[in-house]
């Protein structure tokens, strides 16, 4: 059996194409991060916060589908709509502000064979295990998460 290694080193390298657009590769992937025209931007790629805001989704998704793997749960399906609230001052340089996304709110649809006990154990343990939601928490941000659980239907047959 191969063990995982414990800690990892993440390595990125980017090049600002111009003061909106900045183009990052990761391992073998390219990926732009930019600005929307209104601001400058070519509108190639999210924003750095909106990059923020996808990642703690990603993160949601990856490490709630690993919980739910590890317990014998299955996801049939799975959505995830965010919204955050994002104090803008700081990064207008209006002045300095110590917590820009105060309230990130998600709501997460998932249609699975779940008990609701085997839910609450995925809930509790996606607030104890993705690092994204971890750090965000640890900086202050206050994230509600509403799950919206819907039973897999079962095919009847006669």
């Amino acid at each position: 059996m191969i063990k995982p290694k414990l800690h990892v080193d993440l390595k990125m390298t980017a090049n600002a194409v111009h003061h909106a657009r900045t183009d990052i590769t990761i391992r073998d992937l390219n990926t732009i991060i930019d600005e929307p025209e209104a601001r400058g931007g070519t509108n190639v790629g999210p924003t750095p916060t909106e990059m923020l805001m996808s990642s703690l989704i990603g993160c949601t998704n990856v490490v709630s589908q690993r919980i739910a793997h590890r317990d014998g749960v299955h996801f049939a399906a799975m959505t995830i709509a965010l919204h955050a609230k994002f104090d803008r001052r700081g990064a207008a340089m209006d002045e300095e502000i110590d917590l820009p996304f105060p309230v990130i709110m998600m709501t997460i649809d998932v249609t699975t064979d779940a008990t609701p006990e085997q839910m609450d154990l995925i809930k509790t343990d996606l607030g104890r295990f993705c690092p994204v939601a971890k750090m965000m928490r640890a900086a202050g941000t206050v994230i509600e998460e509403t799950w919206n659980v819907h039973p897999v239907e079962h095919a009847v047959t006669a």
